[in-house]
């Protein structure tokens, strides 16, 4: 049996460093003897149909050869449909009243806890607010990510020490989580 995954690549793609060609990149998940391979945009991010694996597996296997064709190391995430739904089940926003331009998911690569979290005054930035969802957070930035300060605050390294993120807007999250439903 196999399972659909998304895979999301953090940082590539981005002011013309990192280039990783969509067409490559399909090419090399199919190298890699997975099925029904779609990238989406051309921001670093793919499905596929995988028979054997799991998450972790599976993101370690394709940023190895990542590294390997392209030259540059690249973190990975990779989560399979199930999750990728319930990251839309369990938005604490009302997603379907907010521009796509509004709300934000950031993948972790693990668990994370609200003691990373602590020291930010979340009263201080309102009416930007964020809240954390399983290996997921969830901004809402109504100006944009572009002019939001809790995103700046929230992507300073100390606060993801030791774990991979990588952040979607609520459109690529949707659509995501379409592309690798059951066909």
């Amino acid at each position: 049996m196999t399972t659909m995954y998304a895979a999301l690549l953090r940082g590539v793609n981005v002011g013309g460093n990192r280039k990783v060609p969509m067409a490559d990149l399909r090419a090399l998940l199919t190298d890699l003897g997975h099925t029904d391979v779609r990238t989406h945009l051309q921001s670093g991010q793919a499905v596929f149909a995988a028979a054997r694996g799991d998450e972790e597996s599976l993101a370690a296997e394709l940023a190895r050869a990542v590294g390997e064709r392209f030259g540059f190391p690249v973190d990975v995430i990779v989560r399979d449909h199930a999750y990728l739904r319930s990251v839309i089940d369990d938005c604490p926003f009302p997603a379907a009243t907010l521009e796509a331009r509004q709300l934000h998911v950031t993948y972790f690569s693990g668990p994370v806890d609200t003691e990373r979290f602590a020291e930010i005054d979340r009263t201080a930035h309102l009416p930007e607010e964020f809240r954390l969802g399983d290996r997921a957070l969830y901004l809402y930035a109504p100006e944009g990510l572009g002019r939001s300060r809790l995103a700046d605050i929230l992507a300073r390294p100390r606060l993801t020490k030791g774990l991979v993120a990588t952040s979607r807007n609520w459109n690529t999250v949707v659509k995501l989580a379409e592309l690798t439903a059951a066909q």
